[in-house]
């Protein structure tokens, strides 16, 4: 295993349900952190297609039929990537060239439901998934569970690298399952990383003793205005988004975290490439004393048991 690892957070701003276009920025804000060095580059969460920010921030949006969420649901279902979607290509043939792995959110379809996906792509292999198992609050409007079958991790030369998206940090028997699976590198999604977030980032890399890529996103209320037109508009979500108060909604706020809690790097509140050269080495040391999947576990006291069969609802037979 190589002793360091050079980084990336791509903090940048999503446009809003033009999947296409946000490939195509995705592509070329990766390539360009890929060409300062980066052997793995991280985006916020559903970075592709943007994240819905009307659940939180328009009054009336969870009402029973409300046109706007409507209008918007079908939107994202009609632009929201599928398994095999050529569209990602760009991204593929990107860590195909150069090595690289990155990880980025996204909606994602399969058959009539939208999942919260944070796709790992890496050269020579499909991406790998992870599904949100539970989305957050209003987000259960717009997002189906995902399950067991998408907790993994990629395995490279220098280590492995896992996802969890957003509040799915406070789940600890997730954690204690990551925490199984030997992460060298974590990437914490978010739409922004404030101070709990942060704090949830700083805990998870100590816990874990991993690196901890917390990427969070940059969103101003504008940007839902100018992705709606590009997608062909529609009249009842624009009058939802007339509704939302404030202007930037999501503040970045992306950090680099090291093993023992220590932050390496910092983002600001808007666009920018976060950096970092991580030395594995630290994940040994820190191991000494706290080993929470070993020395500081009680396996004949506790005992999890993680399904990873997929769930598919229906079994046809025959």
């Amino acid at each position: 295993m190589t002793n360091t690892l050079s980084v990336a957070i791509v903090q940048a701003a999503p446009i809003p349900l033009d999947f296409t276009a946000g490939i195509e920025k995705a592509t070329r804000l990766a390539k360009a952190a890929i060409d300062d060095g980066a052997q793995m580059v991280a985006f916020g969460e559903t970075f592709l297609g943007g994240y819905p920010l009307w659940l939180d921030e328009a009054p009336g949006a969870a009402l029973w039929d409300h046109p706007g969420t409507k209008a918007l649901h079908q939107i994202m279902l009609d632009q929201a990537i599928v398994a095999g979607d050529e569209r990602l290509l760009p991204l593929q043939e990107l860590c195909d060239e150069s090595g690289a792995v990155i990880s980025i959110g996204a909606h994602e379809r399969v058959r009539q439901s939208l999942y919260n996906n944070q796709l790992m792509f890496r050269a020579g292999q499909p991406p790998l998934d992870h599904r949100k198992l539970v989305p957050t609050h209003g987000e259960r409007l717009i997002w189906m569970r995902g399950d067991g079958s998408t907790l993994g991790v990629h395995t490279s030369e220098w280590g492995r690298a896992g996802n969890l998206i957003c509040w799915e940090h406070w789940m600890p028997l997730a954690r204690a399952a990551m925490h199984n699976l030997g992460e060298t590198v974590h990437i914490a999604c978010w739409p922004t990383v404030r101070e709990d977030y942060a704090i949830a980032s700083r805990h998870y890399a100590m816990e874990g003793r991993c690196f901890v890529l917390a990427a969070g996103l940059v969103q101003n209320r504008d940007d839902l205005f100018d992705g709606l037109e590009r997608v062909g508009g529609n009249t009842d979500a624009l009058e939802l988004f007339n509704a939302i108060e404030g202007e930037q909604l999501n503040r970045g706020g992306s950090m680099i975290i090291a093993p023992d809690a220590r932050v390496l790097a910092i983002a600001g509140e808007g666009e920018e490439t976060l950096h970092a050269e991580l030395d594995l080495s630290e994940i040994g040391t820190g191991l000494a004393s706290l080993d929470t999947d070993g020395h500081y576990s009680r396996p004949d006291v506790f005992e999890l048991n993680v399904d990873t069969r997929a769930k598919d609802g229906v079994k046809w037979d025959g």
